[in-house]
């Protein structure tokens, strides 16, 4: 029993002891902890301490900074005001010397003017004087005197101005034919001029005559096609080293010259390279006419024109009029035109527009029934010429009025070009007409496609469609228009006419 005791007494002073010591270890290493908290503490509070101080140095080195600079500014606006302030205080005294100046100068002038005043009533004084001396010794009045001399310098006047108009009006009409021929010599004299020589056939060299057997072809098929592709007559003869080529169109004859040169220098000669040649050769040519009317418009300094105008002046370089290239003549008379307009006063860069325009209506796509004078006239206002110009065109054959100045330079200009010697044949111009006519008269009959007049008008072949007309349509076509030319036209000996219908199969093996 007394051991129990024993034993729970020093279970519980164990326990109490435990406690003590529990509690005082608790309490030592709180007050450590508190300790280390304060110090923490203290770090940051020093810290955050730092940062605000140095963040306050900071912003007031920026704001020193800001007050120097407005300060800065300031001093300099301050500076400013202070030079203004000076250069008006410098202006004010310039104005005020000025204005002493001017108070100067005005009361010189008054005093001045109070002299010539005074002089001025001496003078009248005097003058007055005299005119009552002169009129007692004359016995007239002043006014007197003024009427008598005034009415006597009428009169001389009048007699030497009729004497001077009389004089102007008899050397005027002295002179006035004499001019007008210096400026037309002067404007003939001032203006080159070629003699143009118009052909209707051309020589195409070879450099062996082996080559005129491939042109023929087998049985003369290479030839044929070339004739119907071109419409011209190709005479391979025993001429030597050459080819004649016979058309009246130029034209026809420059596509035919430059194909067989394609085709004798490329070697390969038969008819579907001979259709094919031909087709690029017209479309060469046709690229030469646009160019050809560009350089022209160049070469005169003539801008602004449609390109339909210019591709109708290339055309004129394949046409003559009478014998005379019509693409000279029209630079001719171009030129002669703008040295009259100048010498008379007028435009010349309108007048040598006229002048280069007024032979577009000869070199229509189709065949017109106006002459050529009108039917220019009508192209020109088609495309947007104005209306002087227009009427320079129309009015150079008298076949509408004149109603500008342009048109008389244009018509005489004209006639100059043409009427100096070598300009023109007319036997040429009427043989050209002959073919043409030829042609049209065929091309009138329905189902022909294409005609053309060979040997100098003694052939005529007529190309027909073969959908279109039979064989036996073809001989009766043949007869009908043989009678037609008989009736309608004028010619000397006789014209063949071929018709020919040809059938083709085309397919493509692919």
């Amino acid at each position: 029993m007394s051991i129990v005791i024993i034993a729970i007494a020093s279970l519980m002073l164990g326990g109490l002891i435990t406690y003590l010591f529990l509690h005082f270890g608790l309490k030592n290493k709180r007050k450590a902890i508190l300790q280390e908290a304060e110090t923490e503490a203290e770090v940051i509070k020093k810290n955050k301490l730092l940062e605000v101080k140095e963040k306050f140095l900071n912003k007031k080195a920026e704001l020193e900074k800001e007050v120097t600079i407005r300060n800065q500014r300031i001093q300099q606006a301050e500076n400013k005001l202070k030079q203004r302030e000076l250069m008006l205080k410098q202006r004010q005294e310039e104005v005020q010397r000025k204005r002493t100046e001017n108070e100067n100068f005005k009361a010189n002038l008054d005093a001045q003017m109070a002299v010539v005043d005074k002089k001025k009533d001496e003078l009248d004084k005097l003058q007055q004087q005299e005119r009552e001396k002169l009129e007692l010794l004359s016995g007239l009045s002043a006014e007197e005197a003024k009427e008598r001399l005034v009415e006597s310098l009428k009169e001389e006047a009048k007699t030497q101005a009729q004497s001077y108009i009389n004089d102007i009006m008899d050397d005027a009409k002295m002179t006035a034919n004499k001019e007008a021929k210096r400026i037309v010599i002067q404007t003939i004299q001032r203006v080159a001029t070629e003699t143009a020589i118009e052909n209707s056939v051309t020589v195409f060299h070879i450099d062996n005559d082996e080559v005129k057997g491939r042109i023929i072809g087998r049985e003369g098929r290479n030839i044929r096609a070339l004739e119907a592709a071109t419409g011209v007559e190709i005479v391979v003869d025993d001429t030597p080293e050459a080819i004649v080529l016979s058309a009246f169109d130029p034209v026809r004859r420059e596509i035919a010259r430059l194909a067989l040169h394609q085709l004798v220098t490329d070697g390969r000669i038969h008819p579907a390279r001979i259709e094919e040649v031909v087709a690029k050769v017209k479309k060469q040519v046709e690229d030469e006419i646009i160019e050809t009317g560009k350089r022209t418009t160049i070469d005169l300094g003539i801008h602004g024109l449609h390109p339909e105008l210019i591709r109708i002046i290339g055309k004129m370089k394949y046409r003559s009029s009478y014998g005379q290239n019509l693409l000279q003549h029209a630079r001719e008379t171009a030129n002669l035109c703008a040295i009259m307009a100048s010498e008379l006063g007028l435009n010349p860069k309108k007048a040598k527009r006229a002048g280069l325009l007024h032979d577009i209506g000869k070199v229509p796509d189709d065949e017109p029934e106006l002459p050529h004078a009108l039917y220019g006239m009508k192209l020109a206002e088609k495309f947007k010429e104005k209306p002087d110009i227009c009427n320079a065109i129309g009015a150079h054959h008298d076949e509408t009025e004149m109603t500008s100045l342009l048109a008389p330079i244009v018509q005489v200009c004209d006639a100059i070009s043409g009427a100096r010697p070598g300009a023109r044949r007319e036997i040429v111009e009427a043989y050209i007409k002959r073919l043409n006519d030829l042609e049209q008269l065929a091309m009138s009959y329905p189902g022909v496609t294409k005609t053309y007049a060979i040997q100098a008008g003694r052939e005529l072949r007529v190309i027909v469609g073969a959908d279109k007309i039979d064989d036996k349509e073809t001989e009766q076509l043949s007869d009908e228009i043989a009678k037609k030319i008989q009736d309608e036209m004028t010619y000397p000996g006789q014209v063949k006419i071929t018709v020919i219908r040809e059938t083709r199969a085309v397919s493509y093996a692919k």
